[in-house]
C-alpha cells in the first residue's frame, strides 16, 4: 500500500483509533483488511477511521470516496458545513449537536459520523459570515410572568467567568481533561438562547455561546476528534456572527485556519485568514490582528512562499508592538497571544519553511533564536504546558533539521515530561514524530536510542476524549 502499512499494521491502527474513540467493538485483523482491498464495504464508523489515518499519514485530507468507500446517510443537522446562517437555526443546531456529543462521545460514534470539509465545500460557506444579516423585527412585549425568568447581569457575568476558567484550564491541561464539562456548559447556553431573553442579553448569550463552541472545538482538535472539532468552530463562527462579535469571528476562523495546517491544507488556511482578516479590518485590536499575521504566516511557510512569509512575521511583530498601547481591555480569548505565543508562532513558520524548502539549514538557522525565546518565556510563564510542550517539541525539531541529535533528545526528554501532566494527543503525536524522525535519521546515536526507549516507556496511549 502506498502508505507503507502491512495490512496487519493497517489493521493495529484500526483497533487503536477505534479504542481512542470508545468503539470498543472493532477488533479488525489482516483478513479482514485484505477483504477491504479486495473491495468489501466496511460498516461504520470504519471508513471514517480509515479516512483519519490515511488522511494524517498522508498529511492532506483523504475523503472517504477517495478510498472506494461509501458514506453512510448523514442528516443536515450532523453532517457538512453549510448551514444557514439564521438566530433560531443556530441555536438548535448547537443544542443538538452539543446533546449528541454528550450522549453518544463515550461510544466515539459521533465523530466518526461526520465527515472533514476542504476545499470550496469549506471556503464558501464561510464566506457567508461577511453577508450583513437581516434587520431584526423589534421584540414583542412578553407577559410580565416571564420576567422573573430572566438573566440577571450578575448571572451572565457568572457565564462568561466559567467560560474563561475553562479556556485557562485547557491551556493548563490539554483538551482531554475537561471537553465534555466545556460540551455541557454549552448546551446550558443554548438552553438559555432558547428562552425569551431581551436583544442585550440574547447578545451577550450568543458570545458566551461562541466562545464555548471555539473551545469544544478546540478541546476535540487537541485529542485528534478533527470533524466534531470543524463542526463545532463553523457553528462557534454562526453565534458570533449573531453576537455581531467581528473579532471574535476572526478569531474563530483563524483556529479553522491552525486545524487545515495541521491537515495540509495551507491553502484552505490562508483562504481562511484572509477571511478573518478582511471581517475584522477596521474593529479588531492590534493583538488579534498581530496573531492572524502569524497564522497567515504560518500558512504561506507551508504553501514554500518564503517571501510572503517572511512580510507577515515583520507585520505581526510590528502590530505587536502596538498591543494594549491604547488602554482599552482585551477579550479573554486573545489573551493567549502573549510575547511567547508570538516568537512560537513565528519560529515555526521558518522550521515549516526548512521542511517545505528540503530541509533547509538556512531556515532552520533563522527559527533557532526565535524558537529558544518562546521557550525561555513559556517556561517562565508556567502557565501554558501544552505550549511549552509544543514549542520544546518545535526545537527539538529545529535541532534535527541543523544534524545536531543530540540537542534535539535534551529537548525531547523535557517535551515528554511536561506531556505526561497534559491531555492532549496533539503533543503526544508530535513528540512521537519528532523521535521516530530521529530514530530514522540517527538511530545510531546512544542518546537516540535512549529516548526512543523511553518515549515507548512514558508516552501514555491516546487517552479516550472526554
Amino acid at each position: 500500500m502506498r502508505s507503507g502499512w502491512s495490512k496487519g499494521e493497517l489493521a493495529r491502527q484500526v483497533n487503536r483509533r477505534a479504542r481512542q474513540m470508545g468503539a470498543h467493538h472493532i477488533s479488525t485483523d489482516t483478513s479482514r483488511v485484505r477483504r477491504w482491498l479486495d473491495g468489501e464495504q466496511p460498516r461504520e464508523p470504519i471508513p471514517r477511521i480509515l479516512s483519519e489515518l490515511f488522511s494524517e499519514r498522508f498529511g492532506s485530507v483523504v475523503a472517504i470516496e477517495d478510498l472506494g468507500l461509501r458514506t453512510a446517510h448523514q442528516s443536515p443537522s450532523v453532517s457538512g458545513v453549510d448551514l444557514p446562517w439564521a438566530g433560531p437555526q443556530t441555536v438548535e443546531l448547537l443544542s443538538e449537536f452539543s446533546r449528541s456529543d454528550l450522549m453518544l462521545a463515550r461510544r466515539g460514534f459521533l465523530g466518526t459520523s461526520l465527515a472533514l470539509a476542504a476545499g470550496p465545500s469549506l471556503i464558501e460557506p464561510m464566506q457567508r459570515w461577511l453577508v450583513p444579516s437581516p434587520a431584526a423585527e423589534p421584540a414583542r412585549p412578553e407577559p410580565v410572568a416571564r420576567r422573573p425568568h430572566r438573566l440577571s447581569r450578575a448571572e451572565l457575568d457568572l457565564l462568561e467567568s466559567t467560560t474563561a476558567m475553562f479556556r485557562q484550564w485547557d491551556a493548563q491541561c490539554g483538551g482531554g481533561l475537561r471537553r465534555k464539562a466545556v460540551v455541557g456548559q454549552l448546551h446550558e447556553v443554548t438552553d438559555l438562547l432558547q428562552e425569551p431573553q431581551p436583544p442585550a442579553t440574547s447578545q451577550r448569550l450568543f458570545k458566551c455561546a461562541a466562545e464555548l463552541a471555539e473551545l469544544a472545538g478546540w478541546m476535540s482538535y487537541d485529542v485528534g476528534l478533527h470533524p466534531t472539532a470543524q463542526k463545532y468552530f463553523v457553528l462557534a463562527l454562526h453565534a458570533a456572527k449573531e453576537a455581531g462579535d467581528k473579532p471574535l469571528g476572526s478569531y474563530i476562523l483563524s483556529s479553522m485556519s491552525r486545524q487545515m495546517i495541521h491537515l495540509g491544507r495551507p491553502d484552505d488556511a490562508l483562504e481562511l485568514i484572509h477571511l478573518a482578516q478582511y471581517g475584522s479590518r477596521d474593529c479588531a485590536t492590534p493583538r488579534t490582528q498581530a496573531m492572524l499575521y502569524a497564522m497567515e504566516a504560518r500558512a504561506y511557510a507551508n504553501m514554500g512562499q518564503p517571501s510572503k512569509c517572511k512580510r507577515a512575521v515583520r507585520m505581526a511583530e510590528d502590530t505587536f508592538a502596538d498591543a494594549g498601547l491604547d488602554g482599552e481591555p482585551e477579550p479573554d480569548w486573545i489573551r493567549f497571544f502573549s510575547e511567547a505565543e508570538l516568537n512560537g508562532e513565528n519560529a515555526h513558520s521558518y522550521r515549516d519553511l526548512a521542511y517545505v524548502a528540503g530541509r533547509s539549514p538556512t531556515y532552520a538557522s533563522l527559527a533557532e533564536p526565535v524558537m529558544e525565546r518562546a521557550v525561555d518565556l513559556f517556561a517562565k510563564d508556567g502557565e501554558h504546558q501544552r505550549s511549552y510542550a509544543l514549542n520544546l517539541i518545535g526545537m527539538a525539531t529545529v535541532h534535527l533539521l541543523k544534524r545536531e541529535p543530540v540537542e534535539s533528545t535534551v529537548l525531547a526528554e523535557k517535551a515528554l515530561t511536561v506531556a505526561r501532566s497534559v491531555r492532549s494527543e496533539r503533543v503526544n503525536t508530535r513528540l512521537r514524530k519528532t523521535v521516530d524522525t530521529a530514530a530514522r535519521d540517527f538511530g545510531d546515536v546512544a542518546e537516540v536510542v535512549r529516548l526512543t526507549d523511553l518515549l515507548t516507556a512514558q508516552l501514555p496511549e491516546a487517552a479516550e476524549a472526554v
